[in-house]
This record gives structure tokens, sequence and C-alpha cells, in this order.
């Protein structure tokens, strides 16, 4: 497993080591004793997500107010626009968002800490995302950011029709959103 630094301290593009030939391929997608002397970060998962989209679909900007999870984010199938987002008010990163592409190809993994929003657009024509999290999903705190917020001006990928949920459609700015803190 190779990491690979981002413009915020802590989210980690990880690139495994996928070992291939005319039959197929191999990777181990996790390894906790790997990650935790690589990382620094000694983290359980406890819930595993699978989601199926289809081109143009976004998700996001999602977190937790209490319990937030970190999340170790990989594509198996198709294209992504990953996005995560800073909250953590005393990170010199506050309100700064990375993007990266994540695919079926690349097989690269991005390691979002407790703290960021989360969300991701599909490029390609589907994608089957699955991630897994440190703390388990618990709606009553769960939150949503507008995905096109003025003030993040987050540059998504053009030419595609934005399809949202009716829950994403009625996220917050980031000002308001941030009334309410992380915890």
């Amino acid at each position: 497993m190779k990491l690979i630094s981002t413009k915020i301290p802590d989210l980690l593009l990880i690139e495994p080591k996928v070992l291939g030939d005319d039959r197929g391929f191999f990777f181990e997608s996790f390894n906790k004793r790997e990650f935790s002397q690589k990382t620094g970060f000694s983290f359980s998962f406890v819930q595993d997500n699978h989601s199926r989209s289809s081109q143009g679909v976004l998700r996001g900007l999602h977190y937790q107010v209490k319990q937030p999870q970190g999340k170790l984010v990989r594509v198996v199938r198709g294209v992504i626009f990953d996005v995560a987002v800073d909250l953590r008010p005393s990170s010199p990163t506050f309100k700064h968002w990375e993007g990266l592409e994540l695919s079926e190809k690349n097989h690269h993994q991005l390691w979002i800490p407790p703290g960021f929003a989360h969300g991701f657009m599909v490029l390609s024509e589907n994608a089957e995302v699955l991630y897994k999290t440190t703390d388990y999903y618990a709606p009553e705190y769960e939150r949503t950011i507008l995905w096109n917020d003025p003030t993040l001006q987050i540059q998504w990928p053009q030419g595609y029709e934005v399809q949202l949920s009716e829950k994403d459609k009625k996220g917050l700015l980031f000002s308001e959103a941030m009334k309410e803190t992380v915890t």
C-alpha cells in the first residue's frame, strides 16, 4: 500500500499493490495493521456501505454532527469524482476541499478522517462505491451541505446532468451548517 498526500493533511489517497495478469487481478483492499502502521491512525471500522448510482448522480455533501464518521472509500465499478471538505474549525485547512477521481481501474481508495463532509459525482454510465465507516450511521445527526455552496466553490466536473436526492436538494449553505459544530 502506497500513501499519497493531498492538499489537506490527514486526508490520504491510498494506492494498493495490485497483482494482475491475463486472468484478472488481486489486491488486499484493507489490512488494519498496515493501515495503522503507515498512517499512524488506529480506527476500527464498524460498518460497510455499498451504493450504486447512475451517471450524473451526486451524493452529498454528508456528515454527522455527533458520531462523526471516518470513511475509507473505493470504487468497484465505474468512475467517480470524490470530494471531502474539512469541517474541523481548529484545522488550518478548515473549509478546504479536495476532489479526486476514484475508479475500478486505478483501485485508489480515499481515507477521509472524522470531521469531514463527503460527497461524490458519478462520471461513468454507473458506479458502485464501497466504503467503510468508523462509526455507525445516525440519521438524527446526519446533515447535508449544499453541493454547490458558493463559499466552498467546489469545482465539480462539467458536462453532466446533476441528479440529486430530495435530501441533497435541501442541503444547507456552509455558513448555516457551521452554526452546529461537529463533535
